[in-house]
């Protein structure tokens, strides 16, 4: 296949199209960023460290950046996108700090505002922004860490206040960050006990220690120790023996306890009170996403900086060395990867545009949903591509002062925090089908019905006025049409999801029988059920690329769309095979495609990376410094502050 050539556009206004709605945002994150630089944390010992990031903490909380997203009739600026977007920034930087800033400013503090009433936000919202009081976020137990529902803590109301306690170590608070070392107060999640009644999960304010940082009586508190990554962050475990809290330590937005013992809710049944609760925190799985485009982001910059550059082996006309990323085998790593990144940025800016417009008392199961399905597949796509580009940059790239290996360290646990990837996906895929199983209701299980139901899925979508303009008589299985065809590309996305959820509901549909064992059936069809979940947010994902194309029409941005597509479908090509959906002709079709379409990107790849505008002070991997490479050190690179300064912020 043949692409034309596409247009050059400058870096800058690529840049343009990318910050989006909050461009004020990631400018004023850049600069305080590029200001700071990173502290050189090679050489210090964990407790160093974890001190290092305590100051880069406290210089974030002197530039006001946490308050961008709380109450203004708090101090903050009530911008709850804008929040989200200066978090995704922090992934740019020192991960162990974005990690600690999410845990005191997005967790303690988002569960406070959340969760809490008009008491709680007068007495800690101020004093958590400005890291006056260090908290915690005490949801998950070693005994329970998906299964939230099910955590053993127990918190009983006994006449004057409420008693929380350990029954086992089992029920021990596990993980938790800012625990090991800097957290004074704990938000604690635990069975509410009201006399001889358990009203489910609630999340309550308990102190760890006090004003000298010693645990408090009855608190007990453990270092979990050095971890693969992230080990500037402080987790430790907590147990609880009998501690005695007053009564409006609980946050009690919706659930409360009056002094004679009477519990009030506004919502009726203990499951439904939980879902809401755990949907007011929705904003945790979409920060995760956002930073972990980030840190793919960066690692694409620095290999494909280095693949500009790096030479090897002679062409056979010229004699000189050939360009690395001159090879189809290394724009095969990089660019597919880069194209990817693209796609989630935009699903990722639309998601969070969708939060910060959401009115109050909206229906947040949808938004829920989403958020899951791209927290999950956004952190697995940057586990692999800092992997491939890690492998892009052999040797060099296994060197710590190329920053290549401490992202891919510390990325590695965003696949299980914040929701374990494999249990979000299938809460995307139970969603889907609760909803199929509500809509088909007594029409039968016809494939019309099951064609209709994702349609009307498809439909609430944002971008479908853009979406009808580009399929009308184009069919899945069309042979002649153009492989660059967009309209194509969203009937085979949509095609495909609604081929899967049909056949997974029909698989499904046995656990009705009388005599079927449900978690069985359910259990054998778990990777029917993860399919769903995986096409289902691909097709999110590529619906909001069109809907930012539409919006800003870009060239260049046009073909990089078109490499996400084909490279997704070359991915499941075994699946379309399978399914009929292509010929053998058509696949080998595709995947002539994919390498024309990597060819066609090569000359933009830098314009692409350099697009995202990381600051210089936050890239020293020396591979990535074009002619300056092999000249400098990163531990010398500017913007990096040098050990003695680090030592010197530990003294601080």
């Amino acid at each position: 296949m043949d692409i034309p050539d596409t247009p050059a556009i400058p870096a800058e206004a690529l840049t343009g199209l990318l910050d989006g709605r909050w461009a004020h945002v990631r400018a004023e994150a850049r600069a305080r960023m590029a200001e700071r630089g990173l502290p050189d944390t090679a050489d210090l010992t964990t407790e160093d460290y974890r001190a290092v990031v305590l100051t880069e903490l406290r210089e974030l909380a002197r530039s006001g950046y946490p308050r961008i997203g709380f109450p203004p009739e708090h101090g903050g600026g009530g911008d709850p996108g804008g929040a989200l977007t200066a978090f995704e920034m922090l992934g740019f930087g020192d991960l162990s700090v974005m990690v600690k800033a999410g845990v005191q400013w997005g967790l303690f503090g988002g569960a406070i505002e959340a969760l809490g009433t008009q008491r709680h936000h007068d007495r800690y919202l101020r004093p958590l922004m400005d890291l006056e009081v260090a908290g915690c976020f005490a949801m998950t137990e070693t005994g329970h860490g998906s299964d939230v529902q099910s955590l053993r803590t127990t918190a009983t109301f006994d006449g004057d206040g409420f008693v929380v306690r350990t029954p086992d170590d089992s029920a021990r608070k596990d993980y938790i960050g800012n625990a090991a070392r800097d957290g004074r107060l704990a938000v604690v999640f635990a069975q509410l006990v009201v006399g001889d009644v358990s009203h489910g999960v609630h999340a309550l304010v308990v102190p760890i220690r006090d004003e000298d940082g010693n645990p408090v009586p009855g608190v007990r508190i453990e270092d979990c120790g050095p971890k693969a990554g992230l080990n500037g962050v402080d987790n430790g475990r907590i147990w609880f023996d009998d501690v005695r809290v007053p009564r409006d330590a609980l946050l009690d937005r919706y659930g409360r306890v009056d002094a004679d013992g009477t519990y009030h809710s506004p919502i009726e049944g203990d499951g439904k009170r939980f879902f809401t609760m755990l949907g007011t925190l929705i904003r945790g799985r979409i920060s995760v996403a956002g930073a972990a485009g980030s840190a793919a982001k960066k690692a694409l910059a620095i290999a494909v900086r280095y693949g500009d550059t790096r030479r090897q082996f002679p062409h056979p006309d010229s004699g000189d060395e050939v360009v690395v990323l001159d090879y189809l085998a290394q724009q095969r790593k990089l660019l597919p990867a880069l194209a990817t990144t693209y796609a989630l940025h935009f699903a990722q800016e639309e998601l969070v545009s969708t939060l910060h417009d959401l009115p109050e008392d909206a229906d947040r199961r949808e938004l829920e949903s989403r958020a899951a399905g791209l927290k999950a597949i956004g952190t697995w796509h940057t586990t692999r591509t800092v992997q491939v580009c890690r492998e892009a940059c052999g040797g060099a790239g296994y060197l710590m002062e190329n920053q290549l290996p401490r992202l891919k360290a510390d990325t590695d646990v965003f696949t299980t925090f914040e929701g374990d990837n494999t249990v979000l996906l299938q809460l995307v895929a139970k969603g889907l089908l609760t909803g199929y199983r509500q809509y088909i209701g007594e029409r039968g299980m016809g494939r019309v019905i099951a064609d209709q139901f994702v349609a009307t899925v498809i439909e609430r979508t944002a971008a479908r006025s853009v979406i009808e303009r580009l399929v009308n008589a184009v069919t899945p299985r069309d042979e002649e049409t153009d492989l660059l065809d967009r309209g194509w590309h969203l009937k085979v996305f949509e095609d495909r999801e609604k081929h899967v959820l049909d056949t997974l509901a029909r698989r499904l549909r046995r656990a009705a029988d009388p005599d079927a064992d449900a978690f069985e059936v359910f259990n054998s069809a778990q990777d029917h059920v993860l399919r769903a979940a995986r096409v289902h947010v691909d097709r999110i994902v590529l619906e909001a690329f069109v809907a930012a194309l539409d919006r800003n029409p870009s060239p260049l941005l046009n073909r990089v769309c078109d490499l996400y597509v084909l490279a997704n479908l070359e991915a499941d090509l075994d699946w379309f095979l399978g399914h009929g959906r292509f010929t053998t002709a058509r696949a080998k079709a595709v995947t002539g495609a994919v390498n024309a379409l990597c060819r066609a990107l090569r000359p933009h790849a830098r314009t692409l990376v350099d697009a995202f505008a990381i600051p210089d002070a936050l890239i020293t991997a020396p591979i990535a410094q074009g002619d300056r490479q092999g000249t400098e050190s990163g531990a010398t690179m500017t913007g990096s502050r040098s050990g003695e300064e680090s030592r010197k912020a530990v003294a601080r």
